[in-house]
């Protein structure tokens, strides 16, 4: 099956707010298609990077994470694929209307909260993280952690931190 198959047979506008019900979708395995998403957030199909940026974003409507591992699915398909480290990258923070909103590389906005937000290991480092939905987290890019750093304040003998509505997070 091509990519333009997929995308066709799931019949969804990558312009739409409105997220296909994988969570209730249950096909037998299909088997594993050669993509990856990499650290950086790009995604490739038999080594060839997925130029078309309305392809990825239908593509990561239809992602699942199940225990490990990553799936694209259709209601009668379900293919495994591989995913680096995170599936989805914040590229960039901007604090609106006392919010500190995270833009992803999949186009969507998100309010980081002390919910959504977590720190993990990444190349020996501690790097931000922030649940997008599902099981399915962004990794904050590199552009991104320093306005991040940028919008932090020190408070006494601690990390630095970042005020969100709902509260404070430690990034570092």
């Amino acid at each position: 099956m091509t990519l333009e198959e997929l995308a066709r047979q799931l019949d969804i506008k990558a312009t739409s707010n409105k997220l296909p019900p994988v969570m209730d979708w249950n096909p037998k395995l299909s088997g594993d298609m050669d993509m990856v998403i990499r650290k950086d957030g790009s995604w490739w199909h038999e080594g060839i990077k997925i130029e078309r940026k309305t392809l990825v974003q239908v593509f990561s409507t239809i992602l699942r994470k199940e225990n490990d591992d990553y799936f694209l699915l259709t209601p009668v398909e379900k293919w495994r694929i591989r995913v680096e480290d995170l599936p989805f990258v914040v590229n960039m923070i901007e604090r609106e209307q006392g919010g500190l909103h995270a833009a992803l590389n999949i186009d969507g906005v998100i309010e980081i909260t002390p919910d959504n937000f977590a720190l993990s290991e990444l190349d020996g480092l501690m790097i931000p993280m922030l649940h997008v939905r599902e099981g399915l987290w962004a990794r904050f890019s590199r552009n991104a952690y320093y306005q991040l750093i940028d919008e932090s304040e020190a408070l006494g003998d601690l990390m630095p931190s970042v005020r969100l509505r709902g509260g404070l997070v430690l990034i570092g």
